[in-house]
């Protein structure tokens, strides 16, 4: 996910990035890391070894384990695998080829770097809409969700999700837009790449998700309310009431903050970017393209550690215990 950035000769080297040299008027990997160079990548590679461990974890948990043999979990599942490969691929390719060297030479890894990079944050982001789908029809319309939220239909949003996401990675890659790089005389066809991408990857998913969202915050709090007139009127019945919106509350909270959080800033960049022809320091661009494969390491907290029974997969699974029998078919809620 890079945009295009035009150097010229003044533009100091350490302003560039601490782990490339000049070299012949060509940008290369020093052969003398510095220390923050040496910090910056051993920083990266723990990002990468927890993205990888926390979404395997899900996987394993949910393959595993018969309990979490439901539709809602599948979705889940992708979400993970979706996060699991960006941790496998999209991280080390960020960091054997780091965004600097991408711009100065558009040869074929560079392409295929961008192209995982993109269909799989757009996977990611799409199934995190998939799952808010699911959840407005398991809270806002409980009696007919078993009938309406099929394992089918659950397949069929997995395959859309990822169809959608290799046609925006691979697409428009091929049709030679590839993040908005171009020559300085197509500025329309950077802002046509960078608008449809932009709009098709992030903005129309934010829009679905965050009127999702609000719609069952609405209904759970109008549930929470009849539940508070039709039963007890007691005071331990309104603190369980309370401590039940005050959940949803605060995963609704996290889910949405922590998504936006990581994602916006680098969206918006690319909005504006191609309207400016000012130099934007690679040290803003990495951080803000980084922030975003932060989000794929965090989904696996956000959207598995919430619920008690991963929680108990987790603990079975780090300990050792699934080696010590079969676990298969227990009841995650006594552990």
């Amino acid at each position: 996910m890079e945009p295009k950035m035009t150097l010229n000769s003044s533009y100091s080297v350490n302003n560039m990035h601490p782990c490339y040299e000049l070299e012949n008027t060509s940008h290369v990997f020093t052969r003398k890391p510095s220390t923050k160079c040496g910090l910056l990548y051993f920083f990266l590679g723990l990002l990468s070894v927890f993205t990888t461990c926390g979404n395997l974890l899900v996987i394993i948990s949910i393959l595993y384990f018969k309990q979490l043999h439901v539709s809602t979990n599948y979705l889940i599942l992708s979400l993970a695998v979706a996060d699991l490969l960006v941790g496998v691929l999209v991280f080390p390719f960020s960091m054997a080829v780091t965004v600097t060297s991408c711009w100065h030479h558009e040869d074929l890894f560079c392409q295929i770097r961008g192209s995982f990079d993109v269909t799989l944050s757009t996977a990611s982001i799409l199934n995190l809409c998939c799952i808010s789908i699911d959840r407005y029809h398991a809270i806002c319309q409980p009696l007919t969700y078993k009938s309406k939220i099929t394992d089918r239909v659950i397949g069929i949003m997995i395959l859309v999700s990822w169809g959608i996401a290799a046609f925006i990675g691979i697409g428009l890659i091929i049709a030679g837009f590839n993040q908005g790089k171009c020559e300085d005389s197509c500025l329309i066809d950077a802002l046509i790449s960078m608008t449809l991408g932009c709009i098709f990857s992030f903005y129309i998913p934010v829009i679905i998700m965050l009127s999702i969202y609000l719609k069952i915050f609405i209904v759970a709090q109008r549930q929470a309310n009849s539940i508070q007139n039709t039963i007890c009127q007691s005071t331990k019945s309104r603190i369980i009431v309370s401590k039940t919106e005050r959940k949803a509350t605060k995963t609704l909270a996290v889910v949405m903050g922590v998504f936006l959080l990581c994602w916006t800033p680098f969206f918006l960049f690319l909005i504006f970017q191609p309207l400016t022809h000012d130099v934007t320091p690679i040290a803003v661009i990495e951080t803000l393209n980084w922030f975003t494969l932060f989000n794929s390491m965090l989904n696996p907290f956000i959207y598995a550690f919430f619920y008690s029974r991963f929680r108990s997969a987790f603990r079975i699974i780090i300990s050792g215990k699934i080696f010590l029998g079969d676990f298969s078919h227990s009841q995650l809620d006594l552990f």
